[in-house]
């Protein structure tokens, strides 16, 4: 029975297509091509003029971009869809993600180059490991030195599943494509830019070609497809209409992945795009089942969120199940408002049904993944953010402004939860953490058009740290007389450095009470206070000091005293303790395509850093783990590089490792560097 028959009442609702690639593949294009041919659209805007609808933020426009998810709600031959923009920058990638877990489909767009696939390899990992349908669109197919088939091959090595051409191309004599023939129906297409295509006889020239690659097409259903197996075995041909089923019903199970291909500037290939999504995208009950969610109806789940304005915190969410009105109740919101979308143009609705991807107005207290409906609010299996690789010390340029912009950060890690504040005590700064330069630009960006905030930005301090490296024995006596009660303490302490990372130590060998019990605890705070910063500015660490002597008054010693006494004692000893500096040393591991191992040696070494060794990364076809130890000062854009060097894919993840002892220039500029800091 053909999957169009099947079980119609599954068969039903809006169905979602996430549009992925990287940036510069055309991407945004065969979004505005698919809304334009659509007739969601009076006119196909394009990235040159910069009126797009998937690049409508301000940000993108100024940056030539897309730079967060865009929305558009469409029919295509009487059939409900909605399209997400995903942005393509690997900075952005966090919320690619999170429109592909809730999408029925992905359309994954490259260019017809070979030597360009390995860009999207990190979106085909994530779509195999989460076991999401998706298409290849290969486009650019105008381009004179295009080449489908070299592309298709290069797209294999990084598909954890079978890839089934679905047509090939028809050239002219100078090798320009000029249409195309479908591997399934047998039929061909001339391209006509911006018109729809012309029915043509198949020519005689690309029988050969053709019959071939529909064979291999066949093979590549009948490992999955008894029936078809069966008859491939017999020297037989499967009906068109057997082929077009389990075309559908394979690329629903995630076990082959067609490919495409067309310009999507002159809308080449787009109508035929379009009909194969209409004809194989899964339907959301499909995808409900496939994610394993609850029966609950009405059932939501929330995609992101972003603040509208008037609209207050909204979600931009997929409805799975039941219907989704103004004013109802889901999980702990209310929901102000039900908006369908075209890019940022919100259009009020009052009601959305099953799949449909709609802004809900009001939503306070969601967050992305979260599963809501009428009193349910679950949280999904959802991807994580990724760890941060890039950072600004940030500070408002007014001082009045401080508390707005900590508010104002805060909602910005709300909507995008790959950004973080971290505020560091020892060196005073508040740090904004993301994926890049990019990503980081962007949220700058927001803070003043969204926040009207001014700020200063500047590269993060390092968190260097200094310890002694000879031991001594300090006497100390701390006496003030200003009538009434003074204040007295007097101690000798033993100062000795300890072993890297032993941390520091606090004793005593007090006997006869020459210092009471009650004060002992007040010496070791004082001693804290005081290494908190050392004779070169930065924290004392891996040192013990014990409480050996003392005296004390009895009317005029106290905790404070002898706290003040410790303090003093610590000030004098270590200047005379040969202090030294310690730099943290984070442990690197760099993941990137095989080709590029050698690149990626290379800037280890180049940032004083000690290769560990490489090996196969586990679970990723054709790429290594470099692993190393790299002082953090030289960590300052290490992800810039490495992805200049590896087509953008290459990323690293790092912990602290630990302290190292640094001399010479290095030493003698952050030190410098510091003074300088703690003057200003």
């Amino acid at each position: 029975m053909s999957p169009k028959t099947a079980n119609p009442e599954a068969r039903r609702g809006t169905r979602c297509a996430a549009l992925v690639g990287a940036h510069g593949s055309g991407k945004t294009t065969l979004f505005e091509a698919l809304l334009h041919t659509a007739g969601a659209t009076d006119r196909r805007g394009t990235a040159k003029d910069r009126n797009t609808v998937g690049d409508a933020a301000p940000e993108a426009r100024a940056r030539g971009i897309s730079t967060e998810l865009s929305v558009a709600s469409c029919r295509f031959m009487d059939e409900d869809w909605a399209l997400i923009d995903c942005p393509g920058s690997v900075e952005l990638l966090s919320d690619t993600r999170a429109a592909l877990m809730v999408a029925d489909l992905a359309v994954v767009v490259c260019d017809p180059f070979p030597e360009r696939v390995l860009a999207v390899s990190p979106i085909l990992k994530f779509l195999d490991d989460r076991r999401i349908p998706h298409l290849v669109f290969v486009n650019r197919m105008d381009a004179p030195e295009a080449h489908v088939r070299a592309t298709f091959h290069a797209l294999q090595g990084f598909s954890d599943r079978p890839l089934a051409l679905r047509e090939i191309p028809i050239r002219d004599g100078a090798r320009h494509v000029t249409g195309m023939i479908d591997l399934v129906s047998e039929r061909a297409w001339q391209w006509n830019p911006q018109k729809p295509s012309d029915l043509i006889p198949l020519p005689e020239a690309a029988k050969g070609d053709e019959g071939a690659a529909r064979a291999a097409m066949i093979e590549a259903l009948a490992d999955f497809d008894d029936a078809i197996l069966e008859q491939v075995l017999s020297d037989m041909v499967p009906a068109p209409a057997e082929i077009y089923a389990s075309l559908t019903r394979d690329l629903e199970q995630d076990l082959v992945v067609p490919v495409f291909f067309g310009a999507a500037e002159q809308e080449n290939g787009v109508r035929r795009l379009w009909k194969a999504l209409r004809h194989d995208c899964p339907f959301p009950a499909a995808t409900a089942a496939r994610l394993g969610l609850p029966a609950s109806e009405p059932l939501a789940q929330v995609i992101k969120t972003f603040q509208s304005g008037q609209a207050g915190r909204a979600a931009l969410a997929r409805i799975w199940r039941g219907e989704v009105r103004d004013g109802m109740t889901l999980g702990p919101d209310r929901v102000g408002s039900v908006s369908s979308s075209l890019g940022r143009k919100f259009t009020a609705k009052g009601a959305a049904g099953e799949g449909e991807v709609v802004v809900l107005g009001r939503m306070a207290a969601v967050k992305a993944g979260d599963l809501i409906g009428e009193g349910l609010h679950n949280r999904a299996d959802w991807p994580d953010p990724p760890a941060p690789v890039a950072a600004l010390a940030i500070r408002a340029e007014h001082p009045a402004d401080e508390a707005k912009l900590s508010a104002a950060l805060a909602r910005l890690c709300d909507e995008d939860p790959a950004l973080r504040v971290e505020v560091r005590p020892e060196t005073a700064e508040t740090l904004l953490t993301g994926q890049g330069d990019i990503h980081l630009a962007v949220a700058l960006s927001q803070l003043k058009s969204e926040a009207g905030l001014a700020v200063k930005t500047a590269r993060p301090a390092v968190s260097y740290r200094e310890t002694i490296s000879k031991p001594a024995t300090i006497h100390t006596r701390h006496k003030k007389q200003s009538g009434g009660h003074g204040e007295f303490a007097d101690i000798v302490l033993e100062i000795a450095p300890r072993a890297r990372g032993e941390g520091f130590g606090f004793s005593d060998r007090i006997t006869g009470g020459v210092v009471p019990k009650q004060y002992i605890p007040a010496v070791q705070k004082g001693v804290e206070t005081a290494l908190s910063r050392g004779p070169l500015g930065f924290p004392v660490v891996d040192m013990a000091v014990v409480l050996t002597d003392g005296s004390y008054h009895t009317v005029d010693s106290s905790d404070f005293a002898f706290q003040k006494a410790g303090a003093k004692a610590m000030a004098e000893a270590l200047p005379g303790c040969n202090p030294v500096l310690l730099e943290p040393v984070m442990e690197v591991i760099l993941s990137v395509p095989s080709e590029f191992t050698p690149k990626a040696q290379r800037i280890v070494t180049s940032r004083r850093g000690q290769l560990l060794g490489f090996d196969a990364k586990e679970g990723w076809k054709g790429w290594d783990e470099v692993s190393a130890l790299m002082p953090a000062a030289e960590m300052e854009g290490l992800i810039t590089e490495l992805r200049s060097q590896t087509l953008g894919v290459g990323f690293y993840t790092a912990g602290f490792h630990h302290l190292e002892q640094l001399s010479g220039r290095e030493a003698e500029q952050a030190v410098a560097a510091r003074a300088a800091a703690l003057k200003g």
